[in-house]
């Protein structure tokens, strides 16, 4: 349900005309205040039928009571509990019918909830809000189960030590503020809330005249508001408490140190920054992405030797933020040096000055960056949310007018107050391994679950008339596909929402079955020189060439670009020469090729890679290609012949797809592609890159220590045999939906989270592929727990096999996948990743049309059939990762 967020802030965003509707310019917005005091966003977005709406109450951890950091938290969580006329089970059936996206972010000064759904179910969207902006349900027998799901959520977070590392930061350079502690929570004060507090928290932060509701997509802006003041119009405003203060303390300087199961260490160095209230937020944006440029000093630790990565990155809160200058080294590397470069550089900042060069780059860039997020529906609402209710702009645009008029000279003031190392907090988290997997004992016990019956949900009438009938929804996309003379396949999908395209481009290969013996780890050497430049650009000249465009490539075997559309052949000109001609340069390779050694050396220690690899060993035949991994020797026994020849032999015409989606003519883009593209050519016949058939997998099960980890990490997974183009894989994915989709009203997300409060979030999930598949369940819990939620899983897998679905589930999940279809087509990047990979399978460009209707015709029993048929609940390979069994 909740997410902790990386992206930090609070704002009270500018009051607007009260009672008043405008609309705003060429983007089609319009804006209102209603009489109660809630700000209205409305912006329409014709890329695809889909609406989203973001409710931001301006009110997060910053507000909780002294003592009790996850009191928003408990909230937001409680706000899926049901309301007054909507009841917990109502709500759950309501989102899950919707098919897109339910959820809700808490953050320091803002918590949001926001729904992604087809556009024709707006009205539900905005009268689901409504009533839980008028009151939510909050009785002590509910909030003693949520407390155990968001106990589990704290868990989790808690066994990433890079999140304990990011508590440490707060609480250093934020003592004595709101700022201290994050919005998380912990499991101690979650024991001593009460049901009482939470009531008391929502009602009086949780009032329209502390909320900016933002509503973006194919919408009519006038029928939209009329909706908006029918369902908000009577709710009334209220008098706010006392928001809290910030008196800010000198930063004094520390060293943390952590241990990491990562298979890769970090330095950090971190510094507070102007929050995003402040006049020089735009400047601490333009100097954050600055110093992170690939042009840059801290990148380019990467490049030459110095760690194996670098960068810089900000996140700032209204009052104020902080930013890190980061840089990765191999396990079992000295941190130092890498720290001592870091320190350098910022000092050289401060002293010398950023490159005026980089801070125009990064303005455009900056700039750019609000053009592109025109380029989705949710995009386009989590800006004008992050503009009003975070930042406390008027609009994106007063952004870029911010952006637009920062100076180098700002920008370097900036630097010299920043970059302090009296008040730095410096962390070096150590990668440490946990120990080797170790058989599992099994699971089960004394323990015995009974199945709750299933009750049919009734729905109010409202939501009922918006789901009652099943269609399959008509697909906007009219993509335009061609194969070039070299093989080279070619689709266009045009789109006019803004001034922009992105090109999305694969390359078929497996370095398992392409790679010959004892040269594993060749492809991520290759991927690694893709960087250093072109044969005749070197990385920086062609870094400058990107930036002067205000574009962004990636090479290789997947690779990309994003350009304004006035400049779309000059980037495909570049994506290409990179591509086709990258520089491979030998000083280059000894570099890369002693970082992805270190990277390695750390990865097959990696409780990550030992539970993956485990499952890998257990799933699949003994010397099955798929089991090869990359060691620390392969990798330096690796010559640039190799690697050239690894790259001239993989890299084929024939073998790629390019994706195009935005603004650009199909006749337009083929010439392009032709010109850049289409020279280069394949020799010898097209290799084959997909695995063989498998047979079944054994029951089995492994635990892999994390001794970073609080809670467990487990996955059940089985060889199944069922592929991707055999017809019963419809009745398998409407199943699933049933069994572990909708989140909220899947079998197991009530069984496990729900009923019980046994695990925070519960997926399940299949990987089709030509000839083998695979079908997974994965859960996080704790450690008591596993057993108990394992059992579970197993026994609503039966139940899938032996009773027939109730055509109330059915019908939801059939309403859930026919959803799904305009959901699909809601971003650039959707369309264009939907495409690819229907391209790269084979299959034809409408496969998703034509999937909504085997789904509409499917009964519950061909679903049980299906199941019985195809998966074994008792034949799991069971991966647990996380602390060691206690004896």
């Amino acid at each position: 349900m909740s997410k902790q967020v990386v992206r930090l802030g609070a704002a009270i965003a500018l009051a607007l005309t009260a009672g008043s509707a405008v609309a705003g310019g060429a983007q089609d917005v319009t804006r209102a205040t209603l009489d109660n005091g809630l700000r209205v966003v409305i912006v329409r977005d014709a890329l695809a039928p889909v609406v989203t709406t973001e409710m931001n109450y301006l009110a997060g951890s910053d507000e909780v009571p002294d003592g009790f950091p996850g009191t928003a938290h408990a909230v937001e969580h409680m706000m899926f509990r049901g309301s007054p006329g909507l009841s917990k089970d109502q709500l759950a059936a309501i989102a899950a019918n919707m098919g897109g996206a339910f959820n809700a972010d808490t953050t320091q000064g803002v918590t949001q909830y926001y729904f992604v759904a087809p556009a024709q179910d707006l009205n539900v969207a905005l009268h689901v809000q409504s009533l839980r902006m008028r009151g939510v349900d909050m009785d002590p027998a509910s909030w003693a189960k949520e407390r155990g799901a968001i106990e589990q959520e704290v868990s989790r977070d808690l066994s990433n030590p890079a999140y304990k590392f990011y508590e440490q930061l707060q609480a250093q350079l934020f003592e004595g503020t709101p700022y201290a502690h994050t919005a998380l929570g912990s499991r101690d004060s979650f024991d001593k809330t009460t049901a009482a507090m939470l009531k008391q928290f929502h009602d009086n932060w949780y009032a329209p005249n502390n909320a900016i509701l933002v509503i973006a997509g194919d919408i009519d802006p006038v029928t939209t508001l009329a909706a908006v003041k029918a369902d908000f119009g009577d709710i009334a405003r209220k008098a706010l408490p006392a928001r809290p203060t910030f008196a800010f303390k000198p930063v004094q300087a520390k060293t943390i140190t952590a241990p990491t199961d990562s298979p890769y260490g970090s330095v950090y160095l971190g510094y507070r920054m102007p929050g995003t209230l402040s006049k020089d937020y735009a400047t601490a944006t333009v100097l954050a992405s600055a110093l992170a440029s690939q042009r840059a000093a801290l990148f380019g630790m990467g490049m030459d030797g110095t760690a194996l990565y670098g960068t810089f990155g900000a996140n700032l809160m209204s009052q104020a933020g902080f930013g890190m200058a980061v840089g990765i080294f191999p396990k079992g590397g000295n941190p130092q040096p890498v720290l001592r470069r870091m320190r350098s550089i910022l000092a050289e900042a401060v002293a010398k000055g950023i490159d005026p060069a980089l801070v125009e780059a990064a303005k455009r860039k900056a700039i750019a960056a609000l053009e592109f997020k025109k380029n989705s529906v949710d995009g386009l609402a989590n800006a004008w949310s992050g503009a009003l209710a975070f930042q406390g702009l008027d609009s994106p645009d007063a952004m870029k007018q911010a952006i637009e008029a920062v100076t180098p000279a700002a920008v370097n003031a900036l630097a010299r107050a920043t970059f302090d190392p009296a008040h730095a907090v410096t962390a070096i988290l150590t990668p440490e391994s946990s120990g080797k997997p170790v058989a599992g004992k099994g699971f089960g016990g004394a323990e015995s679950f009974a199945s709750s019956p299933d009750k049919p949900v009734v729905l109010p009438d409202w939501a009922a008339q918006a789901f009652a009938k099943l269609a399959v929804p008509q697909s906007m996309l009219k993509p335009v596909s061609t194969t070039l003379a070299n093989g080279l396949k070619l689709i266009v999908q045009p789109e006019s929402i803004s001034d922009t395209v992105e090109v999305f481009g694969q390359i078929r290969t497996n370095e398992d079955l392409q790679a010959e013996k004892h040269q594993e780890g060749v492809a991520d050497v290759l991927g690694g020189l893709f960087p250093f430049g072109t044969t005749s650009m070197n990385r920086l000249q062609y870094q400058q060439a990107l930036d002067a465009i205000s574009a962004r490539a990636n090479a290789g075997s997947h690779f990309s670009l994003a350009v304004p559309s006035a400049h779309f052949a000059e980037g495909m000109k570049l994506l290409a020469d990179n591509e086709l001609h990258p520089a491979l340069p030998e000083q280059a390779f000894a570099v890369v090729q002693r970082q992805v050694a270190g990277m390695v050396a750390g990865q097959i220690q990696s409780p990550a890679f030992l539970a993956r690899y485990g499952m890998d060993k257990a799933l699949l035949p003994v010397g099955d290609p798929q089991l090869r991994f990359a060691k620390p020797l392969n990798v330096m026994r690796l010559t640039l012949f190799r690697v050239k020849r690894y790259y001239e032999r993989t890299f084929r015409p024939d073998m790629t797809t390019i994706v195009i989606v935005g603004k650009v003519d199909p006749a337009q883009a083929k010439s392009v592609v032709e010109e850049t593209f289409g020279g280069w050519m394949a020799s010898g016949p097209r290799p084959d890159v997909d695995y063989a058939a498998v047979p079944a997998n054994k029951r089995s099960q492994f635990h892999v220590p994390d001794a970073s980890a609080s809670q467990d990490s487990v996955q059940l997974a089985q060889t199944i045999d069922v592929t991707r183009d055999d017809p019963v894989r419809f009745a398998l994915n409407l199943g699933n939906q049933v069994l572990g989709g909708g989140f909220y009203a899947s079998r197991l997300y009530r069984d496990l989270r729900d009923k019980s409060g046994l695990v925070y979030n519960v997926g399940t999930s299949f990987d089709l592929g030509k000839h083998r598949s695979t079908y997974a369940v994965s859960f996080g819990a704790d450690p008591d727990k596993v057993a108990a939620a394992r059992a579970i899983v197993v026994r609503d897998l039966k139940q899938m096999q032996h009773e027939p679905v109730s055509e109330a589930d059915l019908k939801r999940a059939k309403g859930i996948l026919l959803r799904q279809i305009p959901l699909g087509e809601s971003s650039f990047g959707a369309i264009g990743g939907q495409l690819l990979q229907l391209s790269t399978e084979g299959k034809p460009l409408d496969a998703m049309t034509i999937a909504g209707q085997h789904y509409l015709q499917l009964t519950a029993p061909q679903v049980q059939q299906a199941y019985a048929k195809h998966i074994r609940p008792d034949g799991f390979v069971t991966a647990v990762k996380g602390p060691a069994p206690k004896s």
